[in-house]
């Protein structure tokens, strides 16, 4: 046809013709465009270009025409995608939502914003909360800095932490932070912040949220009284909104007429309460719960607090800064579909590791993502040598599974969980399985021997917790630990060789001294968590090695 019609123009004369003259190249084209496609040149499209006309895959057949999906592989594909969604709205926000949790179970006991919880006696095994200690006085709290700055003043003798709505760390406060554990006052300041800050006196720690979650711990004074402790916490740590113009600004600051000046007042005193005993959980949920606390979380802080990236999955959902939540039934059994497989992947990566830098030891299943990951996921943790710490240059890349596996089973992050500095914060090894690879069977008797010299500076201990909460183990001996300080719970014996044993089991062994023995419960699974505070040189360098965790036959 467009050959003919090329010819007609051609013999129309040059009045027709000049109108296309300036058109050769169309003309052609066109001619092109309208010819049937010969089959080599179908052929010569590469296979992997096409969609067929029957997809099988794992997630169903699709079926298309012409490249054009039938009604029920669109539905299927869409419901494919939302699940999708919904998976990464779990996997990348989780740590978002077990602060939520967090705060929540704070609040349930009855914590408002800038009140301290203090567990006096310890925290035992009545709480819900992920893989606490049983050795360490926790101090912790929540709060909103909507209404501008709030101070934290921290006590001495303090490893204390403060992070953002989603997990993000903040800073560090007591030793691993700026005041090297003499105690000091934190400026935390909230995103968007534009007021006079003090020009000293201060840490200040900038946030890129308004709701902001702290918590520490402080050592029992000769490893067995909690009470000195306590004293000093509760004389030291104060909690308030902070007073521009006040303490931290200079008549001549003032001169410059950049601020104005404000009153030196005594804050208002520090509400504390007592955590000890009290039921408290903090367990970010697993259901279609889930989905609810993120949608506080997206719209208690600015759309700018996550990166894009993450929050668009969200937003897919329909969780929208703004905008109310309310998918219809489709969308809510994607999601409640979505967040019950994403739990289950979450738990097998913290329980089934399988990622060999994990493992701190050859053939060994003592393990910490850490190491490799750093507490940002991202880099391996600096090596320290005797010209200072000596960092690793950036992977360019987030490690999910450590990330995953990290925010699935414990609380809080920090650069300080994540370094080889010896004398200074406390190391981790966790394990799940036996000698023989085996995941741990309450109902049976396994041993762990510490070699003599321990490498810490401070204290160890061995805690046992719950396979399904990932909270200490609750059993009639209430704190589910053992180790070298004498409160809750005796101090472990050593044998004549310098070496500890340490025994888990239902009921005490025969001939094993209170110390050395966890008890555990012969219908829950469980997994150990080793702590080294103030480790040394021996632990780092891998010289000195915990056994594997054997079953006592």
């Amino acid at each position: 046809m467009c050959c003919n019609w090329v010819k007609f123009l051609r013999t129309t004369g040059n009045g027709v013709f000049s109108m296309f003259r300036l058109w050769p190249f169309t003309i052609a084209a066109a001619c092109i465009m309208a010819s049937p496609l010969r089959a080599q040149d179908a052929a010569a499209i590469p296979p992997a270009l096409l969609t067929p006309d029957v997809v099988e895959t794992s997630r169903g057949t699709f079926n298309f025409t012409n490249g054009v999906p039938s009604d029920e592989t669109a539905k299927a594909l869409y419901d494919q995608l939302d699940f999708t969604y919904a998976y990464r709205a779990y996997m990348d926000a989780m740590r978002g939502v077990s602060i939520r949790a967090l705060r929540r179970g704070m609040e349930d006991m009855g914590i408002k914003n800038n009140e301290v919880l203090v567990f006096s006696e310890l925290m035992d095994a009545k709480s819900l909360f992920l893989t606490p200690n049983a050795d360490t006085i926790y101090v912790m709290g929540w709060i909103d800095l909507s209404d501008g700055p709030v101070v934290i003043e921290s006590p001495p003798d303090f490893l204390g932490i403060v992070q953002d709505a989603w997990f993000n760390w903040v800073t560090d406060m007591g030793s691993p932070g700026p005041d090297r554990g003499i105690g000091g006052k934190y400026l935390l300041v909230p995103p968007g912040y534009d007021g006079p800050l003090p020009q000293g006196g201060y840490f200040v720690a900038h946030a890129n949220t308004n709701s902001i979650l702290w918590f520490g711990r402080s050592f029992l004074k000769g490893g067995s009284d909690p009470k000195p402790s306590v004293e000093v916490i509760k004389a030291s740590t104060k909690v308030y909104p902070f007073q521009p113009g006040g303490v931290g600004t200079s008549i001549a600051e003032f001169l410059k007429g950049d601020v104005q000046l404000g009153k030196i007042s005594e804050p208002p005193a520090t509400v504390f309460h007592e955590g000890t005993g009290m039921v408290m959980n903090t367990l970010p949920p697993s259901d279609w719960s889930y989905f609810e606390l993120l949608n506080e979380v997206v719209q208690s802080e600015p759309a700018t607090a996550l990166d894009e990236e993450l929050m668009g999955p969200i937003a897919a959902l329909g969780i929208v800064k703004g905008k109310p939540f309310a998918p219809d039934d489709r969308m809510k059994g994607i999601m409640t579909d979505a967040v019950a497989v994403a739990n289950a992947a979450s738990r097998n990566l913290l329980m089934n590791p399988r990622d060999p830098d994990w493992f701190y030891y050859p053939d060994s299943s003592w393990y910490n993502m850490l190491f490799e990951s750093g507490y940002e996921f991202e880099t391996p943790i600096p090596e320290i040598t005797a010209e200072g710490a000596k960092p690793y240059p950036d992977t360019g890349y987030r490690q999910m599974d450590a990330r995953t596996a990290f925010f699935y089973g414990i609380t809080g992050i920090t650069p300080a969980m994540a370094m080889r500095l010896t004398g200074i914060g406390s190391q981790y090894l966790i394990t799940a399985r036996d000698a023989e690879k085996n995941y741990f069977d309450g109902s049976q008797t396994y041993k762990v021997t510490l070699p003599k010299d321990i490498p810490q500076a401070n204290f160890w201990s061995l805690t046992v917790y719950d396979n399904m909460t990932r909270s200490m183990l609750d059993t009639p001996q209430r704190y589910p630990r053992a180790g070298s300080q004498s409160y809750p719970s005796p101090a472990a014996e050593t044998a004549a060789d310098g070496s500890t044993t340490i025994y888990f089991s239902p009921t005490q062994p025969e001939g094993v001294a209170r110390g050395n023995w966890i008890q555990t419960d012969p219908d829950k699974g469980w997994f150990v968590c080793l702590r080294l505070y103030s480790p040394l040189e021996p632990f780092f360098d891998k010289t000195w090695r915990i056994s594997e965790i054997e079953l006592v036959q």
